[in-house]
C-alpha cells in the first residue's frame, strides 16, 4: 500500500495553528520495507502544526555493528544526535527536532548498566535517558517488545539495580509496557519515590488476540490500574499510541484513514481519564510517528488532541502541548 496516498485521502484545516507543541515521542529509522528519517519527519511536523521541538525515542535503530555488545545501542544516540544538529542548524526550519533524545541500556545489567548510560551521555548532550521496553503478554498474538523482555522483569533485582543507575545520574526512564503490567510500572514507582518515569501510550491497552472483542472489560481493568499509577507523584504520562494496530481499533485496515472526529469518538475516554487522574502539568500529548501512522496523519492526530483539550483554558493547553514535555525532558 501507498500509505501517503492512502492518508491523503482525508484532508481537514488545522486547528490551533499558532499553538505551540514539543512532540515527546517520535522515532527515526532507515529499513528496508520502511524509511523515517529527518526528511519524512520534518513532512509530518510541517503539515501545519506549530511543533516547535521533538523529543526522539529508542527503536533500536543505527546500533554499532562492532564492539561489546551492551553499547551497541549507544550506535543510535550517536546517529540521531547527528540529525538533532542538522535540525538545530536552522537549514531546515525553525523545529528543533530530537531537541531530546531517550535511547536504550539493558537494565538487566545491573550495576553495569551505568557504564552505558554514560557513553550515552558522553555521545549526545542531548541524551536525557533511557527506554527499556517491557511489554510482555503469553499469549503468541501478542508481540512482545523488541528488548526481548521476560515476565516480571520489572520486580526482578538484577534490573532493578540497573535502574537504580539512573537516578545516580538524574536520568529519565520511560515505561512502555501492556495494560496488564501497569501494576508492575506502579510497584517500580513506589520503589523509586524520587526516579522520573515517563508513562508511554495509555500503557498499552490491547485489543487483539485474547483481548479483542473485551473492549469494556478491559477498560474497567485500565481505568483501575491507571488510578493506581496516578497516585506516584514521580510519573507523569504521554497522552497517544492509542491508535497502533496492537490498539484493536482496527482504523489500519480501513479503506479510508480515520478523521480527527473518528480518533476522537474510538479514543476520549481514555485521554479524559489520563487528565483526571495526572491532572494536565503531568500529562503531555504524543505522536508516536511513524507507528500510529498507520491509522492517521499527523494533522488529523493533532487536530484530534486538540478537539479533545477544547475545554482547556490557555495555561492548560500550553501544559499538554508543550510545558510538560519540555520540563519532563529538559529540551532546551
Amino acid at each position: 500500500m501507498d500509505r501517503d496516498a492512502w492518508l491523503a485521502q482525508v484532508t481537514e484545516e488545522v486547528l490551533e495553528p499558532d499553538l505551540p507543541i514539543c512532540d515527546p515521542h517520535h522515532h527515526l529509522w532507515d529499513y528496508p520495507e520502511s524509511r523515517y528519517l529527518l526528511d519524512e519527519l520534518l513532512a509530518d511536523i510541517g503539515s501545519g502544526h506549530n511543533v516547535t521541538s521533538t523529543v526522539f525515542m529508542e527503536c533500536g535503530s543505527m546500533y554499532r555493528a562492532d564492539g561489546p555488545e551492551a553499547l551497541k545501542p549507544v550506535g543510535e544516540t550517536e546517529f540521531v544526535n547527528g540529525i538533532a544538529a542538522m535540525s538545530a542548524s536552522g537549514g531546515y526550519g525553525g523545529a528543533r527536532a530530537c531537541a531530546a533524545i531517550v535511547g536504550y541500556a539493558d537494565l538487566n545489567l545491573g550495576p553495569a548498566a551505568g557504564h552505558v548510560l554514560d557513553a550515552h551521555a558522553a555521545a549526545s548532550p542531548r541524551f536525557r535517558g533511557i527506554r527499556h521496553a517491557a511489554g510482555w503478554d503469553a499469549s503468541d498474538e501478542v508481540r512482545n517488545s523488541h528488548t526481548a523482555p521476560v515476565q516480571g522483569m520489572m520486580a526482578s533485582p538484577t534490573f532493578r539495580a540497573g535502574f537504580a543507575e539512573l537516578g545516580k545520574r538524574g536520568m529519565t526512564f520511560d515505561g512502555w509496557l501492556y495494560h496488564p503490567q501497569i501494576p508492575d510500572l506502579t510497584d517500580l514507582a513506589r520503589a523509586f519515590p524520587d526516579q522520573p518515569i515517563i508513562f508511554d501510550h495509555f500503557g498499552g491497552p490491547l485489543g487483539i488476540g485474547p483481548y479483542a472483542g473485551k473492549r469494556s472489560e478491559i477498560f474497567e481493568y485500565w481505568k483501575g490500574a491507571v488510578s493506581d499509577l496516578a497516585k506516584c507523584t514521580n510519573v507523569v504520562a504521554k497522552l497517544g499510541g492509542l491508535v497502533m494496530a496492537i490498539n484493536g481499533f482496527g482504523f489500519h485496515k480501513r479503506e479510508r484513514p480515520a478523521t480527527s472526529d473518528e480518533l476522537v469518538a474510538a479514543t476520549r475516554d481514555y485521554y479524559q481519564h489520563m487528565i483526571d487522574c495526572f491532572g494536565v502539568d503531568r500529562c503531555m500529548f504524543e505522536s508516536n510517528f511513524p507507528v500510529d501512522k498507520v491509522s492517521c496523519s499527523y494533522r488529523v492526530l493533532y487536530n484530534a488532541f486538540k478537539k479533545i483539550a477544547a475545554g482547556f483554558s490557555a495555561t492548560e493547553k500550553a501544559a499538554v502541548f508543550h510545558d510538560t514535555a519540555v520540563r519532563a525532558y529538559h529540551v532546551g
